[in-house]
């Protein structure tokens, strides 16, 4: 914290001297210094300051190639062992709050119409007639886990995967329709990818399944400024968050279960040191080196004039 201020600032010319009243802790001194002494270290302090300020700008910029390469550790002795641990469960868990679409369909088409919600179209505000097709509606997963489904009643679906949410609803509607197929799809799955990004923002999962490099490729990619060694992503997991950190140098990801996300997935891109001290601390030094540079301006201005007269 500043512990000191300067409230007046006086330039007698007869004298020649500069008078500045410093007030520190409750106490205020009186400093006088000569035009020519003060012109001598504002010169310096001038010249000293624009170096310093193209000098930081450009050790800012250096970032080495190892790290922005990705998986830079990555061999084939590596893939071998990836592939012997690589996590099989790639699709998403239906979780509560999911949206999702079931369809089921046979060779008697009519058997599986009550099984099947039915299609509705909307219309804008203030119209009478639909502008919209027909579209499916879909069954939202409650806190319990459950959808309310035709003639079956409730099923609990929450912790199964796509697939195995196909085969569950299979097996029910075997005991009452002759060779029913069902499709399930979820509409509302998302991932957020923040921070150091081209294109920060919600990633939608259009395949059941989204990895940590999907989701950062569609986001545009990291750019220069982020850290590939500090990847973070935090998951809810039953009501609590869980919060993992990558190296994206690493193959080992590879081996991770946060390298497929699931819906609702935040991953976050760490600014490196480069960000840091341009973001901060390089917008704080050269605004003290433009004030600086100004009051010296001033003050060398005023001793110029004065010495002329």
């Amino acid at each position: 914290m500043q512990n000191y201020n300067i409230f007046c600032i006086y330039a007698n010319y007869l004298t020649k001297k500069v008078y500045i009243l410093v007030y520190v802790k409750k106490k205020v001194y009186l400093c006088t210094l000569k035009f020519e002494i003060i012109r001598r270290v504002m010169y310096k302090t001038i010249r000293h300051l624009l170096v310093l300020s193209v000098l930081s700008a450009m050790f800012a910029g250096c970032v080495t190639q190892k790290q922005m390469t990705y998986l830079s550790d990555a061999n084939s002795e590596k893939a071998e062992s990836i592939n012997a641990d690589f996590h099989p469960q790639s699709e998403m868990v239906i979780r509560p709050g999911d949206a999702l679409t079931i369809f089921v369909s046979a060779l008697d088409q009519e058997a599986v119409v009550p099984y099947n919600l039915p299609m509705v179209v909307y219309a804008k505000p203030g119209e009478v007639q639909p502008t919209t097709t027909p579209s499916m509606q879909y069954y939202i997963v409650d806190e319990a886990g459950d959808i309310e489904f035709p003639i079956l009643g409730k099923l609990h679906i929450a912790g199964l995967r796509r697939n195995e949410v196909e085969i569950f609803v299979k097996k029910e509607l075997e005991k009452q329709v002759i060779n029913p197929m069902v499709h399930v799809n979820l509409i509302n799955a998302k991932v957020s990818v923040m921070g150091e990004v081209t294109r920060p923002g919600q990633i939608p999962i259009t395949n059941g399944r989204i990895t940590l490099l999907d989701a950062l490729a569609a986001a545009g990619d990291l750019t220069p400024y982020g850290r590939r060694d500090n990847v973070l992503v935090s998951r809810e997991v039953d009501g609590k968050m869980q919060m993992v950190r990558l190296d994206l140098r690493s193959a080992d990801i590879y081996k991770s279960p946060y390298f497929f996300l699931q819906q609702n997935d935040v991953v976050y891109v760490s600014p490196n040191k480069v960000r840091a001290v341009s973001s901060t601390n390089a917008g704080l030094w050269f605004s003290m080196v433009s004030t600086v540079a100004s009051a010296a301006t001033v003050i060398v201005t005023i001793v110029s004039v004065t010495q002329k007269n």
